[in-house]
């Protein structure tokens, strides 16, 4: 009976956008606000700034990945390209290198060069592209998922900590908005960790840490604000 093995490693992509982005609209939107309302304002200014913040947040967050993400693409492309003229100016150089990569990983020479012999026929740039360059076909960078991923995926963190703050009474506002934004950086922590394979419990421990600190940090710095202003 054959068993095919589930690997976990494809979703690097937009996985890591995807929780970036989450974390990301969780903790500034909730830091904003919190920020704002240590100040002493009103709850419409308060409002105001968390609308603002999602909105101004996702967009960022769009244009941050798709240029980083874009650059790393074309480092990637450029080193296809690199490899494509090589193999057309000695191609018999490239062969003896691909080989040396298999003798490299633990193959005897014969056998490595005729592996590189195999895969070269079936596709030259592409064992080369893999095997020398580490670059994988389904896990190139993409620029369009990362920002679109990013960009959801902050919007809809940031809509929780901004409904608490609308949805709340003034008076429980800050403390309402603390325990919605911990939750959810918690199951963020623990979802992430699922799907990237990893441990769950210390994947959410660390983001909680943090949090944390962020609107501490942030609230006490609008807080003397709110004071001096």
């Amino acid at each position: 009976m054959s068993h095919r093995e589930v690997h976990l490693s494809h979703r690097s992509n937009w996985l890591r956008a995807a929780v970036l982005g989450a974390n990301d609209g969780i903790l500034s939107t909730a830091s904003l606000v919190l920020g704002v309302a240590a100040s002493g304002a009103s709850g419409a200014a308060i409002v105001t700034a968390g609308s603002a913040g999602l909105v101004a947040g996702a967009l960022s967050m769009a244009a941050g990945e798709y240029v980083s993400v874009s650059s790393q693409r074309d480092a990637e492309q450029a080193d296809l390209r690199l490899e494509e003229r090589e193999l057309r100016r000695d191609p018999r150089g490239e062969l003896r290198e691909l080989a040396g990569v298999y003798e490299q990983r633990g193959l005897p020479p014969a056998l490595a060069n005729d592996v590189a012999v195999a895969l070269s026929r079936r596709g030259a740039l592409a064992a080369h592209a893999r095997d020398e360059l580490g670059l994988d076909e389904d896990r190139l960078a993409r620029p369009f998922q990362a920002a679109w991923t990013s960009a959801l995926s902050f919007a809809t963190g940031a809509t929780l900590p901004l409904l608490a703050v609308v949805v709340v009474p003034a008076g429980a506002r800050v403390a309402v908005t603390v325990a919605v934004t911990l939750i959810a950086l918690a199951s963020l922590g623990d979802l992430g960790a699922r799907l990237g394979g990893a441990p769950p419990v210390r994947a959410a421990i660390r983001v909680l840490a943090w949090g944390s600190v962020a609107m501490a940090i942030t609230a006490g710095i609008g807080a003397l604000v709110g004071t001096v202003a």
